[in-house]
């Protein structure tokens, strides 16, 4: 398998993997019952929680990108060292963009997520000049 698809595998893991400790949070917050039912009367999540659940949606963004180019590029057969290089750039930045957002460690946060953008401009310019 081509190493853009790779990355887009290990994104998509990354991704799952931030969901269910999102979920296994509010479990241990709230109890699975809760979870479980309507959660229209849950308590405020936790700084934690919250952080997660920006970082979820920031992720979910990032990543339709993401497969949108990592996916053109496969199907025009554009695969290069600069295209291997956009697709790990944008995992292994996004997956330090993780660990910072939970953490909730400020100013290095935004270089990471630059990072992962500079990944998928690498893609997207390979495309662009096929």
């Amino acid at each position: 398998m081509a190493v853009e698809l790779t990355m887009l595998v290990y994104s998509a893991i990354l991704f799952l993997v931030i969901i269910l400790v999102q979920a296994g949070l509010a479990i241990g917050q709230n109890g699975a019952m809760a979870q479980a039912g309507s959660r229209d009367s849950l308590p405020e999540p936790t700084v934690l929680r919250k952080r997660l659940q920006r970082l979820t949606a920031n992720m979910q963004e990032n990543l339709v990108l993401f497969a949108i180019l990592v996916l053109v590029a496969d199907a025009a057969g554009v695969a290069n060292a600069s295209t291997a290089l956009g697709a790990r750039v944008f995992f292994y930045t996004r997956l330090a963009h993780a660990v910072v957002y939970a953490f909730g460690w400020p100013i290095i946060r935004p270089l990471f997520y630059f990072a992962s953008l500079y990944g998928m401009f690498l893609i997207a310019l390979q495309i662009l000049r096929a």
